[in-house]
């Protein structure tokens, strides 16, 4: 059963957009679009909007597209930068900007795929971000979080931002942090403003992607078992002792599987699984797609007949 807006027969625009949740199958759909638009003759290159694909040395707990997927549809802006830098999403946003424009450029047809909401959204329009934290910051407040949890920090932020906390989960350790950073900078803090805007920079197609609650949460399962086997236990050791950044330890899984606990993976990625959906059936003029039970192939045909 298919869901929201349908998806309409036209011509693919110059950008075309695909975002879910974790483990929705965004890369099988990316890579079986690929194939429909170089039989037409086109150039596709995905565009990663991941805020964490970034990371070289945390390729399978980030979910980096394999060899075999690579081989099929190029990737762009993942697996480049060291677990010991900070990133942000203003970094991105320019490298994604110069991408776009020069595949643009070369006739080619960008697929952006993503599940970091604000990524995708830096990828497609302009952004008016708020200032980075003074240097120390983000590092002391990280320290904090580590050493009395996110819940004392949410109360930190209640009691100084009460209409700022309000918007926030107790348990959404990034956007505590980055609200208490604003606060000290003396900041307003207006969770940067519209969730999406239609001004994007280039024409764009925006598919989001759906699944079955149920369903989801089993592939979210099989997909951190298989991450598991696939040595993400070792690869957050070896990112751990080479001194990742605060960012990098924000990845999906990095806490939980550096203190062996791949139960608690599970249900961190289930939670965010349940905000991406969120936020993306609120995103103006998406096309919800449906794809329990289908094949990468039958979505693709769907959105490309």
């Amino acid at each position: 059963m298919r869901t929201g807006t349908p998806a309409t027969i036209s011509p693919v625009p110059h950008v075309l957009a695909l975002f879910g949740p974790t483990a929705v199958g965004k890369t099988d759909v990316a890579v079986a679009l690929a194939r429909r638009l170089r039989a037409r003759g086109e150039r596709p290159v995905a565009v990663s909007a991941d805020a964490l694909q970034v990371y070289r040395g945390l390729e399978t707990l980030t979910g980096v597209a394999d060899a075999a997927q690579r081989a099929d549809l190029e990737h762009r802006l993942v697996a480049f930068l060291p677990v010991t830098e900070t990133w942000s999403a203003g970094a991105y946003a320019r490298l994604a900007h110069a991408e776009i424009d020069r595949l643009l450029a070369e006739g080619a047809t960008p697929i952006v795929v993503g599940g970091t909401g604000l990524y995708l959204r830096a990828a497609l329009a302009d952004l008016d971000l708020r200032p980075p934290p003074r240097p120390g910051v983000r590092e002391r407040l990280m320290a904090e979080l580590e050493a009395v949890g996110p819940r004392a920090l949410h109360a930190r932020l209640a009691a100084a931002r009460p209409e700022v906390a309000a918007r926030i989960m107790p348990t959404d350790r990034t956007r505590i942090v980055r609200a208490l950073e604003l606060h000290e900078q003396g900041i307003a803090h207006d969770d940067g403003g519209e969730l999406w805007t239609r001004a994007t920079r280039h024409p764009t197609r925006l598919v989001g992607l759906t699944m079955d609650r149920a369903a989801l949460a089993d592939r979210i399962s099989a997909r951190v078992d298989a991450m598991v086997a696939a040595g993400a236990v070792e690869e957050v050791r070896r990112a751990d002792a080479a001194g990742a950044s605060p960012t990098a330890r924000k990845a999906l899984g990095f806490a939980e599987l550096l203190a062996g606990d791949v139960e608690a993976m599970k249900t961190r990625t289930r939670r965010y699984a349940k905000r991406q959906l969120t936020w993306m059936r609120k995103l103006p003029g998406v096309e919800l797609v449906d794809v329990t039970g289908r094949s990468p192939e039958d979505v693709a045909a769907e959105l490309l007949p």
